[in-house]
């Protein structure tokens, strides 16, 4: 891949630099040293990806990533020495189509960089998600039966630009909202804590990391918080999973909307939202294959047309909506359901 590399600081400029150039199969494209010269550069030649820094001067990296997504949208890996300190930019600039987010390598006391295999490995995904050479090879496999009593859950999955889409979704669900809540987000493990904290604040429903074992809350939205797979086994509890092992979305929309068409006796509701990539649309297939309401993000509000549009292509989704318009839906058909239990 072309990789490009926006940083204020040259020390860490020639750290990226050194590591990239250890891998064969890349080269540097070019190098900015704030967010407007990467705007400006991304305009005359786009590379595969861009390591974007946050913090910078003239103009920071979420207000770049927006600016670039607009007008010469291409990959973009968010590089930050804090994420506690961050968080707020970080999940800025992916809701603004940023693909992840890493830790700044930096040279230790002893000479040696930390966070060289961790950065590695984010670029490795990304090359992954930019060819599309691996796709999910084994799906879970189960007999089709009929819902057993009325209780809901809501299923969500988001990839690029997903932060502000789920803000956007989630923040549109009243308070008292009876339906219980799981959300997988693709972003890193080290991340996903502040990602939950995060959402908490743009939502009124209450937030926070899905443990193992954990049963869904009603009113509740559990996020998906390891390196793991997040999934909903056989008596309704939380687990994580590894597998499928070499697929490079993690945590796995599929996973997730598979084990809850398996797995869930009641009624359901699967949303995928923006993102690369086809993760979540044969999960959501096999939730439609439930009779369940389906839902995909339309393309002209994605930041990412990938995962929705692959959905639309296999016709998982019961309903291709614009992403304001998809809480209303939830809403109102849960309502619905609830209103004719009820008369009942």
């Amino acid at each position: 891949m072309r990789i490009a590399i926006v940083n204020d600081t040259q020390m860490v400029v020639e750290i990226l630099k050194r590591i990239i150039s250890s891998i064969p199969q890349h080269e540097i494209a070019w190098v900015a040293a704030n967010g407007q010269e990467s705007v400006e550069k991304c305009a005359q030649d786009v590379p595969d990806l861009v390591i974007m820094d946050i913090i910078m001067p003239v103009m920071d990296g979420a207000e770049a990533t927006k600016i670039i997504m607009q007008e010469s949208p291409c990959s973009i890996l968010l590089v930050t020495s804090t994420v506690d300190g961050n968080a707020s930019q970080v999940f800025e600039a992916m809701g603004a189509g940023a693909l992840d987010a890493v830790n700044t390598p930096f040279v230790n006391g002893t000479g040696s960089t930390d966070g060289t295999s961790q950065f590695i490995e984010k670029i490795n995904t990304i090359e992954k998600l930019i060819k599309n050479t691996k796709k999910l090879e084994n799906s879970i496999h189960y007999t089709p039966h009929g819902s057993i009593n009325d209780d809901y859950i809501l299923t969500i999955g988001a990839s690029t630009g997903g932060p502000a889409a789920l803000a956007t979704v989630l923040s549109s669900l009243p308070k008292d909202f009876p339906a219980s809540i799981l959300l997988s987000q693709h972003v890193d493990k080290m991340f996903s804590a502040n990602f939950a904290l995060w959402l908490g604040k743009q939502v009124t429903l209450k937030v926070r990391i899905a443990n193992k074992g954990d049963k869904p809350e009603p009113g509740t939205i559990l996020v998906a918080g390891t390196g793991d797979n997040m999934m909903l086994d056989n008596k309704l509890r939380i687990q994580y999973t590894p597998e499928p092992i070499d697929y490079p979305y993690k945590p796995s929309v599929n996973v997730l909307f598979e084990s809850v068409a398996k797995n869930w006796k009641g009624n359901a509701v699967g949303v995928l939202l923006t993102g690369m990539g086809d993760d979540g649309a044969t999960g959501l297939l096999r939730m439609k294959e439930r009779d369940w309401l389906t839902i995909a993000q339309d393309e002209k509000t994605c930041a990412v047309y990938g995962m929705p549009k692959v959905a639309a292509k296999l016709n998982a989704a019961t309903e291709i909506l614009p992403l304001d318009q998809i809480g209303e839906m939830i809403n109102s058909t849960i309502k619905a359901q609830n209103s004719k239990k009820a008369a009942s």
